[in-house]
C-alpha cells in the first residue's frame, strides 16, 4: 500500500530505473527480500523516515504458505529431517532442541502443519531391502533477526535470547483463525 512520489532514469548514466514511493514502515517488512528476488539481486533499495501517519486502513499482504510446526517437545533427529524437508524448507539442523509448535520451517503449501523431527528410527532385528538408502539432507534455512520479523504472521510470536531467535505460534492465539 505505498504511493508512487517520483519515477524516472538515474542521472548518472548509468541506465538504472529510479522509483520512489512513500510507504507505511510496516508495508516494508519482507519488501526488501521480494524485490532482491524479483531482480535476481539487481535492485538498490534505501529507506529514509518521512513523517508520522495516520494508519492506512488497507491489509498489507502477507505470506501465502504455511509454517511447519514441531509436533512435540524434544531434540530433532536426522530420521525426522529426511521425511520433513519432502513438506517444505526447514530452519533446524540435526542435535537441536525444539518445542511444541515452534516453526521449524515454511510449508510448501497455505496453511500449517505439525511435523515429527524428533521421530527415531524403529529399531528392529529384521533386515530390509530399503535399509541401506539414505535421503540427503538440505542445509536449513538460516534465520537473521530481520528475516524472522518479515516471516512471522499476526499469530506468531518471535523469542529472541542471545544465542537463538526461535518464531513459534503464538499459545495465546492457538484456536482463533478468525484473528488476523
Amino acid at each position: 500500500s505505498g504511493e508512487l512520489q517520483d519515477m524516472g532514469l538515474d542521472d548518472g548514466g548509468e541506465n538504472m530505473s529510479i522509483v520512489k514511493y512513500l510507504i507505511p514502515t510496516r508495508g516494508m517488512l519482507g519488501l526488501r527480500s521480494e524485490m532482491l528476488t524479483a531482480t535476481r539481486g539487481t535492485a538498490i533499495i534505501d529507506s529514509v523516515f518521512d513523517s508520522y501517519r495516520p494508519k492506512i486502513k488497507s491489509d498489507i499482504q502477507s505470506r501465502d504458505k504455511g509454517s511447519l510446526l514441531a509436533f512435540e517437545d524434544g531434540v530433532v533427529t536426522s530420521f525426522g529431517l529426511e521425511n520433513a524437508q519432502d513438506r517444505g524448507k526447514l530452519f533446524v539442523k540435526p542435535a537441536e532442541e525444539v518445542y511444541k509448535n515452534m516453526i521449524i520451517g515454511i510449508h510448501q503449501r497455505p496453511g500449517d502443519l505439525a511435523v515429527n523431527v524428533c521421530k527415531t528410527k524403529a529399531l528392529t532385528n529384521m533386515r530390509s531391502a530399503t535399509k541401506g538408502i539414505t535421503v540427503g539432507i538440505t542445509a536449513p534455512i538460516e534465520m537473521s533477526l530481520d528475516a524472522c520479523v518479515e516471516y512471522i504472521a499476526s499469530d506468531e510470536i518471535l523469542e529472541v535470547t542471545p544465542t537463538k531467535f526461535r518464531m513459534a505460534k503464538n499459545p495465546d492465539m492457538m484456536g482463533k483463525k478468525g484473528k488476523r
